[in-house]
């Protein structure tokens, strides 16, 4: 029966497993690559700030460096996610997915290798490519793959749990390999789980690259013009909001405001090339023309931006002012964990009855509550009264936003544009969190010097974050996005018009 009939059962398609996998393991592996691999791209980010304390000693790093062997993995990882989410929509999404899965085990365990701090943040740096890679054609194996319906809501709803399990995985191994054998089996274990999902992806990632190429019959290109303006201009401009609190006179420091300029000038050059002179943008201005896109893109900047300033300054509040051990501080995140599980198992249920904006409203609410507990929270804190809710609004706050979004604009785009989809999403997110921990910094250092006595100087992060989050709530109220029920894809709904149109 063509999807354009109107008598289908798009129910029951939305349902049903894909006719591409030829049983229900296949697909369990399928899934289990993408999952995984997502939690292991958070494991290696959460848990290296727990590891960096026993790291530096051994290394010897000094400390204005310590910032960069944690920083730069995520800086290469949201620099590169366009032009490696272009390569997918070239060559299709297996190429790319597994290339980014056996380049990032492989610098993960040489990164347990590393005999000096230069070598660690080289490997760091080149083991971001590999995320790259992977985390944008995860989205668009997934939107390709499944049909808008149950069955694609409840993938991706483990597929945005999986995050937080991740994070909290990370803190988990970092907190015991630390304190019981040494940071480097922190890199080996990772890799070594890293390896096993490699061996998944062969057995079971759709082989698309011949359909893929033959869909696309050349019309899709790399855009060399914004390959050479954005991936350096979101790199230097990163790279001076990332340092600049640090820098050794803040802003004022030469290099930092040559790499700003430098940076600006390049994205400004990007903004000109994409718009008017490259063919085939890497970032096309027509992926914005979707209702809502715009305002549900700096939604997400700010919501992503609040989580990583919720993630960073939560753990130093409750380790540096409520006196909690490593370990102590990774249970105290577990709320994240399991309420990501909570979330994906109602979410992939549920989805598909509740509309778009309730969603996006009850996330941005959370988001709220996360920051603005901490902000508010007196020295002699109960855990259960201020940081258990904290822990539970930003893992609702981040998950349903997350799940919301994927399943929006994967459904709001073509299939040849589903990694670039996926390029964005992860783009907002890395950038989102960077920028916006950065800016944090940035008036934690200015508060500071103010107040050279000390105290809670931090706390200016949470209410700088309670301030974005409230602004990110107000722009999800006025998003609809409707409800993610089983319909039509984009080819499907132009099909069914030019139907129409020839009757």
């Amino acid at each position: 029966m063509s999807p354009t009939d109107l008598s289908l059962d798009l129910e029951q398609l939305g349902r049903q497993r894909p006719t591409i996998f030829a049983n229900t393991l296949t697909e369990v592996i399928f899934c289990g690559s993408l999952l995984i691999s997502m939690l292991m791209a958070e494991y290696f980010i959460s848990g290296f700030n727990i590891i960096l304390p026993a790291l530096s000693l051994s290394l010897s790093i000094p400390a204005a460096s310590q910032t960069w062997p944690a920083s730069v993995f995520s800086l290469v990882t949201g620099s590169f996610l366009l032009p490696m989410g272009r390569l997918a929509d070239i060559y299709g999404a297996y190429p790319v997915f597994t290339a980014g899965l056996v380049w990032f085990t492989l610098w993960s365990l040489v990164s347990g290798f590393s005999t000096t701090y230069e070598m660690l943040i080289a490997t760091r740096a080149l083991a971001g490519l590999g995320p790259a890679a992977f985390l944008p054609t995860s989205i668009m194996l997934i939107g390709k793959t499944y049909r808008p319906g149950p069955r694609k809501n409840l993938v991706f709803s483990l597929y945005s749990a999986f995050a937080p399990i991740g994070f909290f995985i990370g803190i988990i191994t970092g907190g015991v390999t630390g304190q019981f054998l040494t940071w480097r089996w922190y890199f080996w274990l990772g890799a070594a789980v890293m390896a096993v999902v490699c061996v998944m992806s062969f057995v079971a990632i759709p082989r698309d690259t011949k359909q893929t190429m033959k869909e696309n019959d050349g019309r899709v290109r790399m855009d060399y013009w914004g390959l050479a303006t954005i991936v350096p201009g979101l790199v230097l401009v990163t790279f001076a909001i990332t340092d600049g609190a640090h820098a050794p006179q803040g802003w004022r420091t030469p290099y930092i405001l040559v790499t700003f300029l430098l940076g600006v000038m390049f994205l400004a050059g990007a903004v000109c090339v994409e718009g008017w002179v490259a063919s085939q943008p890497l970032l096309p201005f027509d992926l914005f023309k979707a209702r809502y896109m715009g305002r549900l893109t700096l939604g997400l900047f700010l919501a992503y931006g609040v989580f990583g300033i919720f993630l960073f300054y939560a753990s130093v509040h409750i380790a540096n002012f409520m006196g909690a051990s490593a370990l102590t501080t990774a249970v105290w995140f577990a709320p994240m964990a399991g309420g990501g599980i909570v979330l994906s198992v109602i979410g992939g249920f549920t989805l598909h009855l509740l509309p778009g904006r309730v969603l996006l409203i009850i996330s941005g609410c959370g988001c709220v509550v996360s920051v603005l507990l901490f902000a508010l929270i007196p020295d002699d804190a109960n855990y259960w009264a201020y940081v258990f809710p904290a822990m539970v609004g930003g893992t609702v706050g981040v998950d349903v936003t997350f799940l919301v979004s994927n399943i929006f604009i994967t459904t709001n785009v073509p299939r040849h544009r589903q990694a670039l989809a996926g390029a964005l999403i992860n783009s907002v997110l890395f950038l989102g969190i960077s920028f916006f921990l950065g800016m944090a910094d940035l008036a934690v250092s200015e508060n500071e010097k103010r107040m050279p006595e000390g105290g809670e100087s931090h706390k200016v992060a949470f209410w700088f974050a309670t301030g974005c989050a409230a602004l990110s709530l107000l722009l999800f109220v006025t998003i609809d996005t409707g409800k993610a029920e089983s319909g039509l894809t984009v080819e499907e709904q132009v099909e069914r018009r030019e139907v129409e149109q020839a009757k």
